[in-house]
């Protein structure tokens, strides 16, 4: 099979969600609209370069306030549904990539068991405080300063399935808390854990007025069980390139070079400058900010804020985009600003696939799974094909 396009681009808008999901009742996300709110609250959203692709013909029957349906769209659009059994970022990548999560991973909404921190204590020779489900910027703003002054471990979770420990970058140098992450990953991957992920939040500043986590987090997921598209993709000698947290959330496998970011202006600035490199594969991006600096932090404006700036950033990679390329907007999964609580929530995800060389964008079917993706992926490289998903290449005229 001769290949459709040379090089296909993923970006995925991290926590950019479309509306609730058909499931969103059994997560207790009924009402969750991360995009809807968002255009709300900024009393309407400029995004010239994402409205011209298609991004309000994915929903007209839910306006976005501010962006306008195309009568001509660029991209081909619809959304995609997830089918994995939580709403986590490796979950939504691992299923974009041909490999949905059915089986629950554990949560922890009451704090990790007292043999689990123990363990954390002897090793790190640290005391943990906390050790319940947080807000992180709110938990380092609580404990900050008693954690400078004791070299304490800040741990915390979430709604989803992950351990997260916080520290200050002077007190708890970068290496030593990897390495304290490295351990309590090794101490979850069994049961009774069975955790998706253990994250390093290191942190700045002074006092609990100007505290800010910075680029420096690490994110030590699950190694994939099984292969995913990226193993294919590697198998198969064509080139995989990550950009952002992607190389984290798949312990590396299946990714030839990757590039940590401090912000999605940073990651955008290295996306752009990919297009210019003559590679022959997939080029993988994850925006974070969406969603650890605005979505969690329920902070709306600011997320509003952020999508534009990154418009305007992709107006500067449309205009690079070559004949046999093919670029995906997507995201992972939701984290509306304007929601509930401080999780993700269970929504459909946009998608956006454009190339120059279409004439003109059209409604594809609503994807039933991520899968979708990682399956167009294999087949536009003649690869290996994942178990779960059906290409939609074909239908890309």
């Amino acid at each position: 099979m001769t290949e459709r396009f040379k090089r296909v681009h993923i970006i995925v808008l991290d926590s950019v969600g479309v509306g609730e999901a058909t499931d969103a009742a059994k997560y207790n996300d009924e009402g969750c609209d991360t995009l809807g709110h968002t255009a709300a609250a900024m009393n309407g959203l400029t995004l010239p370069n994402l409205e011209k692709l298609g991004l309000a013909n994915i929903r007209p029957e839910q306006p976005i306030q501010g962006v306008h349906v195309q009568k001509k769209p660029l991209a081909y659009y619809t959304k995609m549904h997830e089918v994995s059994a939580g709403k986590d970022s490796m979950d939504g990548h691992w299923e974009m990539m041909g490999l949905p999560v059915l089986t629950p991973l554990h949560t922890f909404p009451k704090g990790f068991p007292d043999e689990l921190i123990q363990q954390i204590e002897a090793f790190s020779g640290r005391k943990v405080i906390w050790n319940k489900p947080a807000s992180g910027t709110e938990i380092i703003k609580k404990f900050g300063e008693r954690q400078m002054k004791t070299g304490e471990l800040i741990v915390y979770t979430s709604g989803d399935s992950v351990l997260q420990i916080a520290a200050h970058e002077r007190i708890i140098p970068l290496e030593e808390l990897y390495k304290i992450c490295e351990y309590a990953r090794e101490l979850t991957i069994p049961e009774p854990y069975h955790l998706g992920r253990v994250i390093a939040r290191p942190y700045v500043g002074d006092n609990a007025d100007n505290f800010e986590r910075t680029a420096n987090r690490r994110d030590l997921t699950l190694v994939p069980p099984e292969k995913t598209v990226l193993n294919f993709l590697q198998d198969a000698g064509i080139d995989t390139l990550a950009i952002g947290k992607i190389n984290d959330i798949f312990s590396g496998k299946g990714i030839n070079e990757g590039w940590h970011t401090e912000s999605n202006e940073d990651g955008m600035e290295r996306f752009i400058t990919l297009l210019d490199r003559d590679f022959h594969g997939l080029n993988f991006t994850n925006l974070v900010d969406f969603d650890a600096k605005y979505g969690h932090r329920r902070e709306p404006v600011l997320f509003g804020k952020a999508l534009e700036s990154f418009d305007r950033q992709l107006g500067q990679a449309l205009d690079k985009l070559r004949a046999d390329d093919l670029l995906v907007i997507t995201a992972d999964h939701g984290n509306d600003p304007g929601f509930r609580g401080t999780d993700h929530t269970r929504e459909f995800v946009p998608l956006l696939v454009y190339s120059p060389s279409f004439t003109t964008g059209k409604a594809l079917p609503v994807r039933e799974t991520f899968a979708d993706l990682g399956a167009t992926v294999a087949d536009n490289f003649d690869t290996e094909k994942p178990k779960v998903g059906s290409s939609f290449l074909n239908d890309l005229k």
